[in-house]
């Protein structure tokens, strides 16, 4: 390709989880590759993502994933400015593998090294869809791992507002999805068979928790779900599966949309977006397009590719990051439970 002098070219790895991702980014809004080889039909098997299997998945996968990623770029090594990573959070075995990757070739073509958080990489994808879009604004975070409610004053600044105090949306999915039946991945599943069911059906709760409280809470829901289902059983009552699927679906939407207008309203913000694999739920993003346009706020939503884990979103953060003067060495290490905003 053809690079302009100012031009900032970020090759970005992601191995946070089950997928290994590399991508060429520029300047922090434009992909030029985006290389995903994902792992979710050998976690099927299991029932979910064993992390032992992934990071060795991981080992196998990743210097092609990011030959390919250079190749469809049209860019050496030469070229790249600077290498991104995934440091944290996820799982330990799968990060070290991106992050040995990422360290090797920063020492060996004395290129910048910049970690990346995962979550900020999440958010970072709204910069890829929208290239106009900026802070600040109220950001919506849902994934397996994660659901926040961050308030994002500038690159790189995030205050968060209310966090998962035990299941996170995506993992409720999932663990309801196996109680009725559905496998995993849990999401799509639940999705699909949502559309068909009934969600004033079953009133299984919206949990909100105390008043003033911005936080996530879906332990009670998936047990409502899992008592539901052993009450109808021990009774011999008919089990609808979609209706069930329709009416937990709405109890999370109806609790994460509800909050996330809320704290917009509270720090004064009209601008809304939403980041993570949850964020492609298509009941989701309905309800929450819904409600912005009530409101008079706008929202930005990545795409679906943009929204499961990915290496574009690492690269834009980390263009970021660079811009600003961020370097980091070659002892920096893969933590599982980075907050969002620690520098380690």
């Amino acid at each position: 390709m053809n690079k302009d002098e100012n031009d900032v070219l970020i090759l970005a790895i992601e191995s946070s989880c089950d997928e290994t991702a590399a991508s060429v980014v520029k300047n922090g809004r434009y992909v030029l590759s985006n290389i995903i080889s994902s792992q979710i039909d050998l976690h099927t098997l299991y029932g979910g993502v064993v992390p032992e299997i992934a990071s060795r998945k991981h080992i196998e996968n990743i210097d092609a994933v990011i030959t390919e990623a250079l190749k469809q770029a049209d860019v050496t090594l030469d070229e790249i400015d600077a290498i991104g990573v995934t440091y944290g959070p996820g799982l330990v075995g799968a990060l070290l593998v991106g992050l040995a990757e990422a360290k090797a070739l920063a020492f060996a073509t004395n290129k910048p090294l910049i970690g990346v958080h995962h979550i900020e990489g999440h958010i970072s994808a709204n910069y890829i869809e929208d290239v106009n879009f900026e802070p600040p604004y109220m950001a919506l975070v849902v994934s397996g791992g994660h659901t926040n409610l961050v308030y994002v004053s500038d690159y790189g600044k995030y205050e968060i507002m209310g966090t998962t105090r035990d299941d996170a949306a995506g993992e409720a999915f999932d663990k309801v999805a196996r109680v009725i039946g559905m496998g995993y991945p849990g999401g799509p599943k639940i999705e699909k068979a949502a559309r068909e069911g009934n969600k004033d059906a079953i009133q299984f709760p919206h949990v909100f928790l105390e008043d003033g409280s911005y936080d996530f809470s879906f332990s009670g829901l998936k047990s409502a779900v899992l008592n539901y289902v052993n009450k109808m059983k021990m009774t011999g009552q008919e089990i609808v599966p979609v209706d069930i699927a329709a009416s937990f679906q709405y109890a999370v939407v109806d609790v994460l949309v509800t909050k996330t207008i809320k704290a917009a309203k509270e720090k004064g913000i009209t601008k809304i977006a939403m980041a993570g694999g949850v964020a492609a739920n298509t009941a989701l993003r309905d309800a929450m397009k819904a409600a912005c346009e009530k409101n008079g706020f706008t929202l930005n939503i990545p795409s679906i590719i943009l929204c499961t884990d990915n290496a574009a979103m690492i690269g834009s953060a980390a263009y970021y990051e660079y811009i600003a003067g961020r370097r980091d060495g070659l002892e920096l290490n893969a933590v599982p439970n980075l907050k969002l905003g620690e520098r380690i």
